[in-house]
C-alpha cells in the first residue's frame, strides 16, 4: 500500500513544495483501492494534491476519522472540483451531529442529508472492511483510565446538547504481513485504546506501525502512561503528526523510533 500525507500541520522536508495547515488528510492506494482519509481544513487538499501530481478523480472511498472542522472542511471544495457520486463514504453515525465550543461551530460544514446527496454513504459504529487488508475500526471502546476524559465543547443530543467526548472518533488499520499499521485522525478516543481495539478486531497483537494525530500536548500522567504503553508495543514505524505537541514528540522520541512526517510524505507500506 502507498500512503501519501496530503495535509498536516507541517510539511515534509523530503517532499516537493506543498503547504501545511492545522488539519489532516492522507491518500491510501492499494491495487484498485484509492481511499481518502479526512479532507483537512480548507481547499489546500486540492492545491497539495496538484503539487504532488496526484489526481483525486477515481477515488473509491472517503473515510472520516471524526466530525471536527479540521478534518472535514476540505470536503465542500473537493465536492465542487470532483464528481463524488461513485465514492463510498464511511463514517460513524454521529459524524454530522452539530458541535460547538466557546469559539462557535466546530463540526462538519455539511449535514448528513447533504453528504448522502453527493456520495454513497455507510454510517457504522462497527468495523467496516474496505478490502481484505484495510479496515475502518468503527467506534473505539474507551477502556483505560488515562485517555479521553475531557470533553471538547458540546454535541447535539436529542433536542439539546451534551458534553462532547467525540464518540465518532475512529481510525483505519492496514494488515501487513508483519502486523498492523494504524492510521489515525486525532485519536480523541486515545491512541492506546485504538491500538487495543485494532488488535481485537484483527486478531493480531503485532503493531507494525502508527501514523497520525494523538491529541497529546502537555506533559503529565496521560502523556507518561501513553509513552509507556507505546514503548511496550515495540513499534518499528512511528509517525506522530497533526495534533501532537513538540513536548509530546520529544517525550516519545526518547524511547520510541519517532520519524519525520508532514504534508508531502509518501510511504510504501
Amino acid at each position: 500500500m502507498k500512503l501519501t500525507v496530503l495535509i498536516d500541520n507541517y510539511v515534509s522536508t523530503e517532499g516537493p513544495d506543498v503547504r501545511g495547515e492545522a488539519g489532516f488528510s492522507a491518500l491510501l492506494e492499494d491495487g484498485g483501492l484509492r481511499v481518502l482519509f479526512d479532507t483537512g481544513y480548507s481547499d489546500l487538499l486540492l492545491f497539495n494534491a496538484g503539487r504532488l501530481g496526484i489526481s483525486l478523480d477515481g477515488l473509491t472511498h472517503l473515510v472520516f476519522s471524526h466530525g471536527h472542522l479540521d478534518h472535514t472542511y476540505g470536503f465542500p471544495p473537493l465536492a465542487r472540483a470532483h464528481d463524488l457520486a461513485a465514492v463510498r463514504v464511511i463514517a460513524h453515525p454521529r459524524l454530522c451531529d452539530r458541535r460547538f465550543d466557546e469559539d462557535g461551530d466546530i463540526g462538519t460544514p455539511f449535514t448528513r442529508a447533504e453528504l448522502e446527496a453527493r456520495c454513497r454513504t455507510t454510517f457504522s459504529a462497527s468495523p467496516v472492511a474496505l478490502s481484505d487488508r484495510l479496515l475502518y475500526l468503527g467506534a473505539i471502546p474507551r477502556e483505560n483510565d488515562f485517555e479521553a476524559r475531557e470533553p471538547i465543547g458540546q454535541i447535539a443530543c436529542g433536542d439539546g446538547y451534551e458534553p462532547d467526548f467525540i464518540p465518532d472518533d475512529s481510525a483505519l488499520v492496514y494488515r501487513r504481513d508483519d502486523g498492523l499499521f494504524i492510521i489515525t485522525g486525532c485519536s480523541h478516543s486515545g491512541i492506546c485504546n485504538i491500538l487495543e481495539h485494532a488488535k481485537r478486531v484483527c486478531g493480531d497483537r503485532r503493531i507494525a506501525g502508527v501514523l497520525g494525530g494523538f491529541h497529546l500536548f502537555a506533559p503529565g500522567e496521560r502523556l507518561d502512561r501513553t509513552v509507556a504503553y507505546l514503548r511496550a508495543q515495540n513499534i518499528p514505524l512511528f509517525y506522530p503528526c497533526h495534533c501532537v505537541s513538540l513536548a509530546a514528540k520529544i517525550a516519545m522520541g526518547a524511547v520510541l523510533p519517532v520519524r519525520e512526517v508532514g504534508a508531502g510524505l509518501t510511504l510504501e507500506l
